[in-house]
């Protein structure tokens, strides 16, 4: 399979797994599973086919572990903008994670901390790495420091997706730190 063709179907996936299940005909259940049969008749009826095999290597190949076949069904690991349950038991973090972003939005980030957004939460990297690639898909990348044990001591629950993103309701400004 194609570079071009992975992305293609991975983006085809992320898209109505995380965000637009109705759009080919699917629903998810509460957990945001989805039979791999149904996705893959779903796909064929609106025009973009795809086969079991080009998914197994979509899951396998994605660097950033977006999806989890389990049995005959798959989902989305995190980002979702539709309303699931992951069902992700709490789980003590790491003492500190990180966040990607870009200038323009920093003034808000500093008034109101990270916020989710459209998604379920704010999705954190346990490496500077990650957070820098996050946040160059949409500029220079600055890199926030989250002080994730503080927060911890504090209340805040943190939760791991499978592919090791940690999420959280949200992160307010006393928390974080900006490392360039």
């Amino acid at each position: 399979m194609d570079e071009r063709r992975t992305v293609k179907v991975s983006k085809y996936l992320s898209k109505h797994l995380r965000h637009q299940p109705e759009r080919i005909g699917l629903t998810l259940d509460e957990n945001g599973w989805v039979a791999v049969e149904e996705l893959l008749r779903a796909a064929a009826r609106h025009g973009f086919a795809f086969s079991r095999a080009e998914l197994d290597h979509v899951v396998a190949a994605n660097d950033k572990r977006r999806f989890t076949v389990e049995g005959g069904r798959i989902r989305a690991n995190q980002g979702h903008t539709v309303a699931v349950d992951l069902d992700l038991p709490p789980a003590e973090p790491p003492a500190y994670l990180y966040h990607g972003t870009v200038a323009r939005v920093m003034d808000a980030i500093r008034a109101e901390g990270l916020r989710p957004m459209a998604r379920h939460h704010v999705h954190l990297s346990p490496d500077r790495e990650t957070a820098t690639r996050v946040g160059a898909r949409r500029g220079r990348p600055l890199v926030l420091t989250v002080d994730a044990g503080a927060m911890h001591r504090a209340g805040h629950v943190f939760r791991v997706s499978a592919n090791g993103v940690w999420l959280a309701d949200a992160v307010p400004p006393q928390f974080l730190r900006l490392r360039g």
